[in-house]
């Protein structure tokens, strides 16, 4: 694959809807909007859409902002939020309202956040970390510093690349660290011994990894890793690779989304490799926002059914031998799926670059026949339409990242 210099990824994710990275930090620690607010009843008009409700009951709403850059990630702690954006992460205390940032200023090399999660180092102690856009992984030694004490470990380190998508620690005690460069795999998670430090990249897994830009990590009940890439979906297992492109069954046709893709942004106007991949694929005359072997969010459910979120391509469903593709002709508001997380519950949300929706499977629920989408937009109380993260707070209220703010929803009893 042909490398690309920081300025040109920063151009290139610049321009992805699903990946935008917005400079600048218009209103960073602006207070929460602690007002509530009702939902107006009677919802706009949208696409047609499967049998079933078209959108959830919310009780009420509020917002914080958080100035012009997405909210790439989502995580709560305890009950305090953190929010990774372009302008650095964003610590959020509901029950005070308190606003704090980390950024460069903060002792972070870089304010783009697109991971926020803690790593537990053993007898080193619960680390909150980040992962960085051209800065590494950052791990935060001591808060109550100013600025605050950071352990970053970068290329130097081992880390295959300064930019960090995803990282995970699997139930085996190992740390996985997703970088445009391929994936790292640090055993028993033993960040400062350099030889427990390994890289996983095209080259290295003999084309088992299908391809170096990793975006996603999962690990499935039995201990399978799944990876997102940009090339397709990958699985490690007892040290044995595979992977699966549109040719095997990833995404759906064109043939299925074409007339509803509501993103126009094509990787491959803006990307040499880009167009390189889809000319690969034959679709050099798709001039559309779609690639379906871009899979930008990822989720394995608890009986061990993969998820793929796709570039345009819509909702992806593995479950190891037959794939199932969802689209918007299906209920799904959006063919462009940026966010997939599983609740406390295990129910599938999906956020889309159309609206936020939670998936009800064919035989639950009361959705007899087939799966059904209930769908919240900003007519509901979302921030933006385009939803990047999400994450479930421990009194069951929704917290939705979009562009330039996150949404609190409370929904309903049942909801």
């Amino acid at each position: 694959m042909t490398a690309h210099s920081p300025l040109d990824r920063r151009r290139l994710l610049g321009t992805l809807g699903a990946l935008c990275l917005s400079p600048g930090w218009s209103g960073a620690q602006t207070p929460p909007q602690t007002q509530s607010q009702t939902p107006p009843q009677t919802p706009p008009q949208t696409p047609p859409r499967a049998a079933g409700p078209k959108s959830l009951a919310v009780r009420h709403f509020n917002h914080f902002r958080v100035g012009n850059k997405n909210v790439k990630r989502l995580y709560l702690d305890g009950e305090v939020l953190w929010a990774g954006t372009y302008g650095g992460a964003v610590r959020h205390d509901p029950r005070d309202g308190s606003v704090r940032l980390y950024d460069t200023q903060a002792g972070l090399l870089s304010n783009g956040i697109f991971h926020v999660g803690h790593i537990d180092l053993g007898s080193g102690g619960r680390r909150l970390a980040l992962g960085t856009y051209g800065g590494g992984l950052a791990l935060l030694m001591d808060e109550a510093e100013r600025p605050s004490r950071w352990r970053t470990y970068n290329v130097p380190e081992g880390l295959g690349d300064a930019f960090v998508y995803d990282f995970l620690q699997t139930r085996d005690g190992d740390l996985w660290i997703a970088t445009w460069s391929g994936v790292n795999r640090i055993r028993a998670s033993r960040l400062d011994d350099r030889r427990a430090w390994g890289l996983h990249t095209v080259d290295s897994t003999a084309g088992g990894l299908p391809n170096d830009w990793v975006y996603g990590l999962a690990e499935g009940p039995d201990g399978t890793l799944w990876l997102a890439t940009e090339g397709g979906l990958a699985a490690f297992r007892d040290g044995r690779w595979q992977h699966w492109r549109h040719a095997d069954g990833l995404g759906a046709p064109y043939e299925r989304v074409r007339g509803s893709l509501a993103s126009s942004v094509d990787p491959a106007s803006v990307s040499q490799h880009h167009a390189r991949q889809k000319a690969e694929m034959g679709l050099s005359e798709v001039k559309d926002a779609y690639n379906p072997n871009y899979i930008v969010s990822l989720a394995v459910d608890r009986v061990g059914v993969v998820w793929a979120g796709t570039w345009g391509a819509g909702l992806s469903r593995f479950d190891g031998r037959t794939w199932r593709h969802l689209t918007v002709a299906d209920g799904l508001p959006g063919n462009h799926v940026f966010m997939l997380q599983l609740d406390p519950a295990g129910v599938l949300w999906i956020g889309t670059d159309q609206g936020l929706a939670r998936m009800t499977p064919a035989g639950t629920g009361g959705a007899a026949g087939q799966d059904r989408f209930d769908v919240l937009t900003t007519h509901d109380g979302l921030y933006g339409n385009a939803v990047f993260s999400m994450a479930t707070g421990p009194d069951g209220s929704r917290w939705v990242g979009s562009y330039g703010g996150v949404a609190r929803l409370q929904l309903q009893a049942g909801g």
